[in-house]
């Protein structure tokens, strides 16, 4: 069992290395919304951050929102890590699962690290669109290109920090498909962390079979 929690918890912190460093060096490298294309024009490493979910997706404009959204996260994150190291106890549990289950734990940790801790590490910068929330009812003033104008901004401070995403796929449906002919093919913005979210979790789909066994031989029996 401990040998299976130690290999689970250096995938884990190696990720988690992994996803901030990129974060940070995209933060402190990177203008806002600035895009760089790497391995040609189909890959782009473009410099936003969102106020919501994984890949950009929104939350709402209340406080409670975002609170809720980060509370969530702590108690997905405590349930997983009770749920790996009771699954590590049981002899007929694959590593490669206990992996798998581990690729989403530090997802989840990784977005909620820039939650918790960024506005305390970064300054605040009322001029960026994603530092504004309309509705939010919270006035700062924007200075920006000589002229002072009032912004409605997001509210700050721990957990309610953005979360830094810079990975683009700039790949297109060609033109003469229908419906999504000349859209992106993918068109979010993700980062590491999601990224460990979505292989964690299509890694245990595409192996289930392997990772539940017995569940598996059960309904066949009941067929």
């Amino acid at each position: 069992m401990r040998k299976k929690l130690r290999i689970v918890a250096l995938v884990v912190i190696s990720l988690l290395i992994l996803d901030q460093a990129v974060k940070i060096w995209i933060k402190t490298s990177f203008s806002s919304d600035e895009v760089r294309y790497v391995f040609g024009h189909w890959f782009a490493l473009h410099f936003i951050e969102n106020q919501g979910m994984a890949f950009g997706t929104t939350f709402g404009s209340a406080i409670w929102h975002k609170l809720a959204l980060s509370i969530f996260r702590i108690f997905a994150i405590a349930f997983i890590v009770y749920y790996i190291y009771r699954e590590a106890k049981k002899s007929e549990v694959r590593l490669e699962y206990l992996i798998a289950v581990g690729l989403v734990l530090a997802g989840a940790t990784g977005n909620l690290i820039d939650s918790m801790f960024y506005d305390f590490l970064f300054s605040f910068n009322p001029c960026e669109g994603f530092n504004q929330l309309p509705g939010s009812g919270k006035m700062m003033n924007c200075k920006d290109y000589g002229f002072e104008y009032p912004v409605e901004v997001r509210y700050r401070g721990f957990l309610l920090a953005n979360v830094v995403d810079m990975f683009q796929f700039e790949a297109y449906w060609p033109k003469w498909m229908p419906v999504v002919g000349g859209e992106q093919v993918f068109p979010a913005i993700w980062n590491v962390a999601d990224s460990c979210i979505t292989v964690g979790i299509a890694w245990i789909v595409v192996r289930q079979r392997k990772f539940f066994p017995k569940k598996e031989k059960i309904v066949e029996e009941n067929n």
